[in-house]
Protein backbone atom coordinates (compact mmCIF):
# COMPACT_ATOMS: atom_id res chain seq x y z
CA UNK A 1 0.00 0.00 0.00
CA UNK A 2 1.23 3.53 -0.91
CA UNK A 3 0.14 6.55 1.22
CA UNK A 4 0.79 9.13 -2.20
CA UNK A 5 -0.04 12.96 -1.61
CA UNK A 6 -2.76 14.48 -4.22
CA UNK A 7 -1.33 16.47 -7.61
CA UNK A 8 -2.18 19.84 -5.66
CA UNK A 9 0.56 19.06 -2.81
CA UNK A 10 2.93 17.79 -5.39
CA UNK A 11 3.02 20.61 -7.37
CA UNK A 12 3.31 22.83 -4.90
CA UNK A 13 5.57 20.66 -2.99
CA UNK A 14 7.79 20.47 -6.29
CA UNK A 15 7.90 24.69 -6.50
CA UNK A 16 8.86 24.84 -3.17
CA UNK A 17 12.34 22.42 -3.87
CA UNK A 18 13.07 23.91 -7.20
CA UNK A 19 13.03 27.60 -6.11
CA UNK A 20 14.91 27.66 -2.81
CA UNK A 21 15.43 31.17 -2.40
CA UNK A 22 11.67 31.92 -4.70
CA UNK A 23 9.77 34.85 -4.53
CA UNK A 24 7.51 33.07 -2.00
CA UNK A 25 9.92 31.16 0.22
CA UNK A 26 9.22 31.68 4.06
CA UNK A 27 12.70 31.45 4.99
CA UNK A 28 13.78 34.07 2.85
CA UNK A 29 12.79 38.16 2.82
CA UNK A 30 11.77 39.04 -1.06
CA UNK A 31 13.46 42.60 -1.61
CA UNK A 32 11.27 44.47 -4.29
CA UNK A 33 12.25 47.79 -6.19
CA UNK A 34 10.14 49.92 -8.24
CA UNK A 35 11.13 52.37 -10.40
CA UNK A 36 8.10 54.43 -11.76
CA UNK A 37 9.28 57.14 -13.98
CA UNK A 38 6.32 58.78 -14.58
CA UNK A 39 6.54 62.35 -12.30
CA UNK A 40 3.62 62.76 -9.56
CA UNK A 41 3.48 58.76 -9.32
CA UNK A 42 1.51 58.80 -5.86
CA UNK A 43 -1.22 61.12 -7.43
CA UNK A 44 -0.98 58.71 -10.51
CA UNK A 45 -1.89 55.54 -9.17
CA UNK A 46 -4.40 57.31 -6.32
CA UNK A 47 -6.57 58.42 -9.58
CA UNK A 48 -6.35 54.70 -11.06
CA UNK A 49 -7.77 53.71 -7.70
CA UNK A 50 -10.19 56.44 -7.09
CA UNK A 51 -11.60 56.22 -10.33
CA UNK A 52 -11.86 52.45 -10.35
CA UNK A 53 -9.87 51.73 -13.35
CA UNK A 54 -7.85 48.53 -13.34
CA UNK A 55 -5.35 50.28 -15.87
CA UNK A 56 -1.41 50.34 -14.55
CA UNK A 57 1.44 52.40 -14.42
CA UNK A 58 4.36 50.91 -16.24
CA UNK A 59 7.82 50.58 -13.84
CA UNK A 60 11.15 48.65 -13.96
CA UNK A 61 10.66 45.57 -11.12
CA UNK A 62 13.83 44.57 -9.75
CA UNK A 63 13.37 41.67 -7.83
CA UNK A 64 16.18 40.26 -5.47
CA UNK A 65 18.47 41.80 -8.26
CA UNK A 66 16.76 40.70 -11.22
CA UNK A 67 15.31 43.45 -13.24
CA UNK A 68 11.96 43.76 -14.98
CA UNK A 69 10.65 46.53 -17.01
CA UNK A 70 7.54 47.54 -18.38
CA UNK A 71 5.68 46.08 -15.37
CA UNK A 72 2.24 47.40 -14.64
CA UNK A 73 1.61 48.37 -11.47
CA UNK A 74 -1.26 49.39 -9.32
CA UNK A 75 -2.87 50.05 -6.22
CA UNK A 76 -5.07 47.12 -4.69
CA UNK A 77 -7.21 46.27 -1.83
CA UNK A 78 -10.36 48.24 -0.48
CA UNK A 79 -9.99 49.29 3.24
CA UNK A 80 -6.54 48.33 3.11
CA UNK A 81 -5.89 50.68 0.59
CA UNK A 82 -8.70 53.63 1.96
CA UNK A 83 -7.93 53.63 5.21
CA UNK A 84 -4.60 54.51 5.41
CA UNK A 85 -4.48 56.69 2.53
CA UNK A 86 -7.16 58.73 4.37
CA UNK A 87 -4.73 59.04 6.95
CA UNK A 88 -1.86 60.18 4.52
CA UNK A 89 -0.01 57.01 5.02
CA UNK A 90 2.98 55.59 2.14
CA UNK A 91 2.63 52.00 2.86
CA UNK A 92 -0.57 51.30 0.47
CA UNK A 93 -1.14 48.04 -1.15
CA UNK A 94 0.24 46.89 -4.69
CA UNK A 95 -0.33 44.66 -7.08
CA UNK A 96 2.45 44.23 -9.89
CA UNK A 97 1.75 42.87 -13.39
CA UNK A 98 4.59 41.28 -15.23
CA UNK A 99 3.18 40.54 -18.68
CA UNK A 100 1.27 44.16 -18.91
CA UNK A 101 3.14 45.05 -21.77
CA UNK A 102 5.53 42.00 -22.04
CA UNK A 103 3.22 38.76 -22.76
CA UNK A 104 6.00 36.49 -22.09
CA UNK A 105 7.22 37.88 -19.14
CA UNK A 106 7.13 36.37 -15.68
CA UNK A 107 8.59 37.41 -12.39
CA UNK A 108 10.86 34.37 -11.12
CA UNK A 109 9.20 30.81 -10.72
CA UNK A 110 7.29 31.81 -13.50
CA UNK A 111 4.59 33.92 -11.70
CA UNK A 112 2.69 36.68 -13.21
CA UNK A 113 1.61 38.51 -10.56
CA UNK A 114 2.51 40.11 -7.01
CA UNK A 115 0.43 40.98 -4.28
CA UNK A 116 2.31 43.17 -1.59
CA UNK A 117 -0.41 43.51 1.32
CA UNK A 118 0.47 46.54 4.28
CA UNK A 119 -0.37 44.39 6.59
CA UNK A 120 -3.36 46.45 7.81
CA UNK A 121 -5.21 45.51 10.80
CA UNK A 122 -2.94 42.79 11.87
CA UNK A 123 -0.08 44.21 14.29
CA UNK A 124 1.55 41.21 14.84
CA UNK A 125 2.63 40.85 11.24
CA UNK A 126 1.82 36.77 10.96
CA UNK A 127 -1.50 36.37 10.67
CA UNK A 128 -1.69 35.68 7.00
CA UNK A 129 1.29 34.15 6.50
CA UNK A 130 -0.08 31.64 9.57
CA UNK A 131 -3.33 31.03 8.09
CA UNK A 132 -1.84 30.42 4.66
CA UNK A 133 0.45 27.94 5.97
CA UNK A 134 -2.48 26.03 7.90
CA UNK A 135 -4.67 26.00 5.03
CA UNK A 136 -1.85 24.44 2.64
CA UNK A 137 -1.88 21.50 4.73
CA UNK A 138 -5.69 20.68 3.47
CA UNK A 139 -6.68 22.74 0.46
CA UNK A 140 -4.98 24.59 -2.65
CA UNK A 141 -4.17 27.62 -1.32
CA UNK A 142 -1.47 30.50 -1.97
CA UNK A 143 1.67 30.66 -0.68
CA UNK A 144 3.00 33.99 1.14
CA UNK A 145 5.91 35.26 2.71
CA UNK A 146 7.46 38.72 3.68
CA UNK A 147 8.96 41.20 1.55
CA UNK A 148 10.54 44.84 1.58
CA UNK A 149 9.55 47.38 -0.74
CA UNK A 150 10.75 50.47 -2.48
CA UNK A 151 9.58 52.83 -4.67
CA UNK A 152 11.98 54.61 -6.51
CA UNK A 153 14.42 53.98 -3.74
CA UNK A 154 12.33 55.24 -0.78
CA UNK A 155 11.70 52.57 1.58
CA UNK A 156 7.82 52.11 2.05
CA UNK A 157 8.17 48.96 4.72
CA UNK A 158 7.93 45.19 4.89
CA UNK A 159 5.13 43.74 3.38
CA UNK A 160 3.17 40.36 3.39
CA UNK A 161 3.66 38.86 -0.14
CA UNK A 162 1.54 36.90 -1.19
CA UNK A 163 0.71 34.55 -4.33
CA UNK A 164 -2.21 35.06 -6.26
CA UNK A 165 -4.64 32.96 -7.31
CA UNK A 166 -4.48 33.22 -11.32
CA UNK A 167 -4.25 31.42 -14.32
CA UNK A 168 -0.02 30.17 -13.15
CA UNK A 169 -1.95 29.41 -9.15
CA UNK A 170 -4.51 26.96 -11.03
CA UNK A 171 -1.99 25.26 -13.06
CA UNK A 172 0.37 24.60 -10.27
CA UNK A 173 -2.94 23.27 -7.99
CA UNK A 174 -5.07 21.49 -10.79
CA UNK A 175 -2.66 20.59 -13.48
CA UNK A 176 -5.03 23.87 -15.81
CA UNK A 177 -6.17 26.54 -16.13
CA UNK A 178 -8.72 26.62 -19.17
CA UNK A 179 -12.09 25.96 -17.39
CA UNK A 180 -14.66 28.53 -15.18
CA UNK A 181 -12.80 30.78 -13.02
CA UNK A 182 -14.85 32.99 -10.67
CA UNK A 183 -14.25 36.00 -7.93
CA UNK A 184 -16.52 36.01 -5.48
CA UNK A 185 -15.49 39.12 -4.28
CA UNK A 186 -18.33 42.09 -4.71
CA UNK A 187 -17.24 44.89 -6.77
CA UNK A 188 -19.28 47.80 -4.83
CA UNK A 189 -18.57 50.40 -6.95
CA UNK A 190 -20.30 47.93 -10.30
CA UNK A 191 -22.66 47.30 -7.71
CA UNK A 192 -24.22 50.86 -6.87
CA UNK A 193 -23.32 52.01 -10.76
CA UNK A 194 -26.23 49.44 -11.82
CA UNK A 195 -28.61 50.98 -8.92
CA UNK A 196 -31.52 48.62 -7.60
CA UNK A 197 -33.01 46.15 -10.04
CA UNK A 198 -35.71 43.20 -10.33
CA UNK A 199 -33.27 40.64 -9.08
CA UNK A 200 -34.61 38.54 -6.79
CA UNK A 201 -33.14 39.45 -3.39
CA UNK A 202 -29.60 37.96 -2.58
CA UNK A 203 -26.86 38.35 -0.13
CA UNK A 204 -23.04 39.24 -1.54
CA UNK A 205 -21.38 36.73 -2.81
CA UNK A 206 -23.46 33.67 -0.60
CA UNK A 207 -24.36 31.76 -3.87
CA UNK A 208 -27.99 32.32 -3.44
CA UNK A 209 -30.27 31.89 -6.49
CA UNK A 210 -30.71 35.19 -8.40
CA UNK A 211 -33.01 33.71 -11.16
CA UNK A 212 -32.19 32.96 -14.44
CA UNK A 213 -31.16 36.56 -15.74
CA UNK A 214 -27.03 37.35 -15.66
CA UNK A 215 -27.11 40.99 -14.83
CA UNK A 216 -29.14 39.36 -11.42
CA UNK A 217 -24.93 38.59 -10.94
CA UNK A 218 -23.10 41.29 -12.02
CA UNK A 219 -21.09 42.99 -9.36
CA UNK A 220 -21.19 39.93 -6.85
CA UNK A 221 -19.41 38.02 -8.55
CA UNK A 222 -16.44 38.60 -11.40
CA UNK A 223 -15.70 36.13 -14.39
CA UNK A 224 -11.96 35.51 -14.06
CA UNK A 225 -11.96 33.12 -16.72
CA UNK A 226 -12.90 33.80 -20.91
CA UNK A 227 -14.95 31.12 -21.44
CA UNK A 228 -18.78 31.15 -23.80
CA UNK A 229 -21.38 29.50 -20.96
CA UNK A 230 -18.97 31.26 -17.90
CA UNK A 231 -22.44 32.92 -16.13
CA UNK A 232 -24.79 30.24 -16.98
CA UNK A 233 -22.59 27.77 -15.20
CA UNK A 234 -22.70 29.87 -12.12
CA UNK A 235 -26.26 30.31 -12.34
CA UNK A 236 -26.53 26.64 -12.60
CA UNK A 237 -24.70 25.79 -9.41
CA UNK A 238 -26.48 28.60 -7.87
CA UNK A 239 -29.83 27.04 -8.48
CA UNK A 240 -29.18 23.30 -7.84
CA UNK A 241 -27.27 24.60 -4.52
CA UNK A 242 -30.35 26.15 -3.24
CA UNK A 243 -33.16 24.29 -5.15
CA UNK A 244 -32.01 20.20 -5.15
CA UNK A 245 -29.05 20.77 -2.53
CA UNK A 246 -29.21 16.55 -2.51
CA UNK A 247 -27.41 16.87 -5.98
CA UNK A 248 -25.43 19.36 -5.29
CA UNK A 249 -22.29 16.56 -5.14
CA UNK A 250 -23.05 16.21 -8.83
CA UNK A 251 -21.65 20.57 -9.30
CA UNK A 252 -19.23 20.52 -6.51
CA UNK A 253 -16.62 19.26 -4.59
CA UNK A 254 -18.24 18.52 -1.40
CA UNK A 255 -14.86 17.85 0.48
CA UNK A 256 -13.01 20.69 -0.40
CA UNK A 257 -16.17 23.01 0.22
CA UNK A 258 -16.23 21.39 4.01
CA UNK A 259 -12.30 22.11 4.77
CA UNK A 260 -13.39 25.26 3.88
CA UNK A 261 -16.20 25.90 6.16
CA UNK A 262 -14.13 23.92 8.96
CA UNK A 263 -10.83 26.13 8.07
CA UNK A 264 -12.65 29.84 8.57
CA UNK A 265 -14.73 28.07 11.42
CA UNK A 266 -11.67 26.82 13.95
CA UNK A 267 -9.85 29.96 12.82
CA UNK A 268 -12.39 32.54 13.27
CA UNK A 269 -11.76 33.54 9.75
CA UNK A 270 -14.66 35.79 9.19
CA UNK A 271 -13.45 38.25 6.48
CA UNK A 272 -14.80 35.12 4.02
CA UNK A 273 -18.03 33.39 2.92
CA UNK A 274 -18.83 33.11 7.07
CA UNK A 275 -18.65 36.49 8.02
CA UNK A 276 -21.05 39.28 7.64
CA UNK A 277 -19.34 40.64 4.15
CA UNK A 278 -19.67 37.12 2.47
CA UNK A 279 -16.60 37.17 0.22
CA UNK A 280 -13.05 36.48 -0.21
CA UNK A 281 -13.02 33.24 -1.99
CA UNK A 282 -13.05 32.09 -5.80
CA UNK A 283 -14.49 28.74 -7.45
CA UNK A 284 -12.58 27.04 -10.14
CA UNK A 285 -14.30 24.13 -11.97
CA UNK A 286 -11.53 21.65 -12.08
CA UNK A 287 -10.99 19.14 -14.85
CA UNK A 288 -13.49 16.48 -13.05
CA UNK A 289 -16.39 19.35 -13.68
CA UNK A 290 -16.75 20.35 -10.10
CA UNK A 291 -16.35 23.83 -8.85
CA UNK A 292 -13.60 23.78 -5.94
CA UNK A 293 -13.60 26.55 -3.82
CA UNK A 294 -10.02 28.79 -3.20
CA UNK A 295 -9.86 30.46 -0.12
CA UNK A 296 -8.06 34.32 -0.13
CA UNK A 297 -7.03 37.21 1.77
CA UNK A 298 -6.57 36.29 5.63
CA UNK A 299 -4.68 39.08 6.83
CA UNK A 300 -7.52 39.65 9.71
CA UNK A 301 -7.99 35.82 9.91
CA UNK A 302 -7.66 34.84 14.03
CA UNK A 303 -10.34 37.21 15.14
CA UNK A 304 -9.38 40.29 13.31
CA UNK A 305 -12.66 40.64 11.31
CA UNK A 306 -15.81 40.74 14.08
CA UNK A 307 -18.71 40.39 11.96
CA UNK A 308 -20.10 37.20 11.51
CA UNK A 309 -23.43 38.60 10.05
CA UNK A 310 -25.52 36.96 12.64
CA UNK A 311 -24.82 39.31 15.43
CA UNK A 312 -25.69 42.51 14.67
CA UNK A 313 -22.79 44.10 16.23
CA UNK A 314 -19.15 42.74 16.51
CA UNK A 315 -18.26 39.93 18.42
CA UNK A 316 -16.09 40.10 21.66
CA UNK A 317 -12.93 38.06 22.37
CA UNK A 318 -15.40 35.69 24.38
CA UNK A 319 -17.37 35.56 22.06
CA UNK A 320 -15.11 34.65 19.46
CA UNK A 321 -13.47 31.98 21.47
CA UNK A 322 -16.95 29.96 22.25
CA UNK A 323 -17.53 30.45 18.24
CA UNK A 324 -20.19 28.22 17.33
CA UNK A 325 -19.12 25.23 15.26
CA UNK A 326 -22.81 25.85 13.39
CA UNK A 327 -22.88 29.35 13.09
CA UNK A 328 -25.44 29.90 10.36
CA UNK A 329 -26.89 26.15 9.94
CA UNK A 330 -28.25 26.24 13.59
CA UNK A 331 -30.67 29.28 12.67
CA UNK A 332 -31.61 27.57 9.19
CA UNK A 333 -29.50 30.80 7.89
CA UNK A 334 -30.72 30.65 4.06
CA UNK A 335 -28.20 33.59 2.91
CA UNK A 336 -25.69 31.16 3.78
CA UNK A 337 -27.05 28.24 1.92
CA UNK A 338 -23.47 27.14 0.95
CA UNK A 339 -23.27 26.23 4.72
CA UNK A 340 -27.03 25.68 5.78
CA UNK A 341 -27.36 23.10 2.93
CA UNK A 342 -24.51 21.10 3.32
CA UNK A 343 -24.45 20.62 6.91
CA UNK A 344 -27.80 19.58 6.91
CA UNK A 345 -26.77 15.99 5.15
CA UNK A 346 -26.19 14.54 8.22
CA UNK A 347 -23.20 12.24 6.66
CA UNK A 348 -21.53 15.86 5.52
CA UNK A 349 -22.01 17.40 9.07
CA UNK A 350 -19.85 14.57 10.55
CA UNK A 351 -17.15 15.32 8.20
CA UNK A 352 -17.03 18.87 8.98
CA UNK A 353 -16.83 18.63 12.36
CA UNK A 354 -14.27 15.87 12.10
CA UNK A 355 -12.40 18.16 9.60
CA UNK A 356 -12.78 20.96 12.41
CA UNK A 357 -11.19 18.30 14.70
CA UNK A 358 -8.39 17.48 12.67
CA UNK A 359 -7.16 21.20 11.82
CA UNK A 360 -7.36 21.62 16.09
CA UNK A 361 -5.29 18.46 16.78
CA UNK A 362 -2.53 19.24 14.36
CA UNK A 363 -2.17 22.87 14.57
CA UNK A 364 -3.70 23.95 18.10
CA UNK A 365 -3.63 21.34 20.86
CA UNK A 366 -0.05 20.90 20.26
CA UNK A 367 0.77 24.27 19.62
CA UNK A 368 2.22 23.86 16.54
CA UNK A 369 0.41 27.27 15.30
CA UNK A 370 2.26 29.16 18.13
CA UNK A 371 5.78 27.48 17.07
CA UNK A 372 5.02 28.69 13.86
CA UNK A 373 4.54 32.10 15.00
CA UNK A 374 7.06 32.75 17.11
CA UNK A 375 9.37 31.44 14.18
CA UNK A 376 7.66 33.72 11.95
CA UNK A 377 7.75 36.81 14.13
CA UNK A 378 11.93 36.50 15.04
CA UNK A 379 12.56 36.19 11.37
CA UNK A 380 11.20 39.66 10.54
CA UNK A 381 12.25 41.39 13.77
CA UNK A 382 14.37 43.79 13.31
CA UNK A 383 12.35 44.58 9.59
CA UNK A 384 9.36 45.43 11.64
CA UNK A 385 11.32 47.46 14.40
CA UNK A 386 13.12 49.49 11.01
CA UNK A 387 9.81 49.69 9.23
CA UNK A 388 9.61 53.30 8.69
CA UNK A 389 5.85 54.02 7.65
CA UNK A 390 4.59 50.43 9.72
CA UNK A 391 0.79 51.52 10.68
CA UNK A 392 1.16 50.18 14.22
CA UNK A 393 4.14 50.70 16.32
CA UNK A 394 6.86 48.26 17.22
CA UNK A 395 5.13 46.87 20.53
CA UNK A 396 1.74 46.14 18.74
CA UNK A 397 4.12 43.32 16.73
CA UNK A 398 5.04 41.65 19.89
CA UNK A 399 2.34 41.87 22.02
CA UNK A 400 -0.52 41.11 19.72
CA UNK A 401 0.49 37.79 18.84
CA UNK A 402 -0.35 37.28 22.88
CA UNK A 403 -2.70 39.85 23.57
CA UNK A 404 -5.57 42.41 22.17
CA UNK A 405 -3.94 46.05 21.27
CA UNK A 406 -6.00 49.19 20.37
CA UNK A 407 -6.14 49.86 16.81
CA UNK A 408 -7.51 53.53 15.95
CA UNK A 409 -11.23 52.85 17.02
CA UNK A 410 -10.89 49.34 17.23
CA UNK A 411 -8.76 46.31 18.91
CA UNK A 412 -7.11 43.40 17.01
CA UNK A 413 -7.70 40.29 19.09
CA UNK A 414 -4.32 38.94 20.53
CA UNK A 415 -3.92 34.92 18.46
CA UNK A 416 -2.49 33.25 21.44
CA UNK A 417 -5.76 35.00 23.87
CA UNK A 418 -8.02 33.63 21.16
CA UNK A 419 -6.84 30.49 20.31
CA UNK A 420 -5.62 28.98 23.46
CA UNK A 421 -9.42 29.27 25.19
CA UNK A 422 -11.34 28.10 21.61
CA UNK A 423 -8.78 25.37 21.50
CA UNK A 424 -9.98 24.37 25.07
CA UNK A 425 -13.19 25.08 24.52
CA UNK A 426 -13.34 23.20 20.90
CA UNK A 427 -11.57 19.83 22.41
CA UNK A 428 -14.31 19.55 24.84
CA UNK A 429 -17.10 19.83 22.92
CA UNK A 430 -19.19 17.09 22.88
CA UNK A 431 -19.05 15.87 19.38
CA UNK A 432 -15.09 16.03 19.71
CA UNK A 433 -15.62 13.42 22.34
CA UNK A 434 -18.13 10.78 21.27
CA UNK A 435 -16.61 7.07 20.68
CA UNK A 436 -14.53 8.44 17.36
CA UNK A 437 -13.67 5.98 14.94
CA UNK A 438 -10.37 4.86 15.01
CA UNK A 439 -9.13 3.63 11.10
CA UNK A 440 -5.92 1.07 10.97
CA UNK A 441 -4.66 -1.18 8.43
CA UNK A 442 -5.45 0.02 5.29
CA UNK A 443 -4.64 -2.05 2.80
CA UNK A 444 -5.34 -2.73 -0.72
CA UNK A 445 -4.04 -5.93 -3.03
CA UNK A 446 -5.22 -6.51 -7.04
CA UNK A 447 -7.51 -9.47 -7.70
CA UNK A 448 -8.02 -11.29 -10.76
CA UNK A 449 -10.64 -8.60 -11.97
CA UNK A 450 -9.80 -5.85 -9.69
CA UNK A 451 -8.95 -4.33 -6.53
CA UNK A 452 -9.88 -5.55 -2.98
CA UNK A 453 -9.65 -2.33 -0.20
CA UNK A 454 -9.59 -3.55 3.70
CA UNK A 455 -8.93 -1.98 6.77
CA UNK A 456 -9.87 -2.33 10.40
CA UNK A 457 -12.12 0.58 12.01
CA UNK A 458 -12.97 0.91 15.35
CA UNK A 459 -16.30 2.46 16.65
CA UNK A 460 -17.97 3.33 13.09
CA UNK A 461 -21.33 3.19 12.14
CA UNK A 462 -20.51 2.82 8.29
CA UNK A 463 -17.42 3.02 6.38
CA UNK A 464 -17.39 4.67 2.84
CA UNK A 465 -14.80 3.82 0.25
CA UNK A 466 -14.10 7.64 -1.71
CA UNK A 467 -12.35 6.29 -5.25
CA UNK A 468 -11.17 7.72 -8.39
CA UNK A 469 -9.68 5.84 -11.29
CA UNK A 470 -7.23 9.24 -11.70
CA UNK A 471 -7.25 12.58 -10.41
CA UNK A 472 -9.65 14.15 -13.81
CA UNK A 473 -12.13 12.12 -12.51
CA UNK A 474 -14.46 13.24 -9.30
CA UNK A 475 -14.22 10.60 -5.95
CA UNK A 476 -17.17 8.15 -5.91
CA UNK A 477 -18.47 7.30 -2.44
CA UNK A 478 -19.99 3.25 -2.04
CA UNK A 479 -20.43 1.69 1.12
CA UNK A 480 -18.10 -0.95 2.38
CA UNK A 481 -19.13 -4.54 4.20
CA UNK A 482 -18.38 -5.29 7.51
CA UNK A 483 -16.96 -9.57 7.82
CA UNK A 484 -16.97 -8.52 11.75
CA UNK A 485 -14.45 -8.02 14.38
CA UNK A 486 -13.89 -4.18 12.64
CA UNK A 487 -12.52 -5.68 9.65
CA UNK A 488 -14.40 -3.62 6.50
CA UNK A 489 -13.73 -4.39 3.16
CA UNK A 490 -14.95 -4.30 -0.99
CA UNK A 491 -13.99 -5.04 -3.90
CA UNK A 492 -13.64 -2.97 -6.92
CA UNK A 493 -14.26 -4.78 -10.19
CA UNK A 494 -12.37 -3.78 -13.52
CA UNK A 495 -10.03 -1.72 -12.14
CA UNK A 496 -6.54 -1.21 -12.82
CA UNK A 497 -5.74 1.62 -11.07
CA UNK A 498 -7.04 3.96 -8.41
CA UNK A 499 -6.79 6.97 -5.95
CA UNK A 500 -8.86 6.17 -2.62
CA UNK A 501 -9.76 7.32 0.90
CA UNK A 502 -11.73 5.88 3.55
CA UNK A 503 -14.55 7.89 5.49
CA UNK A 504 -15.34 6.18 8.75
CA UNK A 505 -18.63 7.52 10.04
CA UNK A 506 -19.22 7.45 13.66
CA UNK A 507 -21.59 8.58 15.98
CA UNK A 508 -21.08 12.16 16.35
CA UNK A 509 -18.36 12.74 13.63
CA UNK A 510 -16.67 11.18 10.89
CA UNK A 511 -12.91 10.59 10.45
CA UNK A 512 -11.35 10.05 7.31
CA UNK A 513 -8.21 8.08 6.48
CA UNK A 514 -5.80 9.67 5.69
CA UNK A 515 -7.03 12.76 8.00
CA UNK A 516 -6.41 15.25 5.47
CA UNK A 517 -8.45 13.44 2.92
CA UNK A 518 -9.15 13.79 -0.18
CA UNK A 519 -6.72 16.37 -0.73
CA UNK A 520 -4.31 13.43 0.17
CA UNK A 521 -5.31 9.88 -0.29
CA UNK A 522 -4.04 6.38 -1.29
CA UNK A 523 -2.96 5.18 -4.69
CA UNK A 524 -3.56 2.07 -6.12
CA UNK A 525 -0.77 2.43 -10.13
CA UNK A 526 -1.32 0.45 -12.46
CA UNK A 527 1.06 -2.46 -13.64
Amino acid sequence: MKLNLSPFVFFLLAALQVHAQGLYDVNHITEIRIAIPAEGWHHLLDSLKMSGSKERVEATVTIDGQAFEQVGVRYKGNSSYNNPRSKGQHKLPFNLKADFVKKDQAFPGGYKTIKLSNVFQDPSFVREILSYEIARKYMPASRCNFAKVYVNDEYLGLYSNTQAVDEVFLQEAFGGSQNTFIKCDPEWDIINQLGENDCPQGDKASLMYAGGDSACYLGWYELESNKKDEWRELIDLTKLLNAHPEKIEEAMNVDAVLWMHAFNNVLVNLDSYAGRLCHNYYLYRTPDSLFTPIVWDMNISFGGFRWDGEKAGELTVEEMQTYSLFAHYKNRDQKRPLITNLLANPLFRKIYIGHCRTIVMENFANGEYLKMANKFQDFIDAEVKNDPNNLYDYGAFRKNLVYSVSIGNSESAGIVELMEKRTGNLLSHPLFNGKNPVVSDVAHKRTATGVMVSAKVKDAENVFLAWRPNEHSPFKWVKMQTAGEGLWSIKLDNTSSLQYYLIAEGDRLAICSPERAAYEFYEVKAD
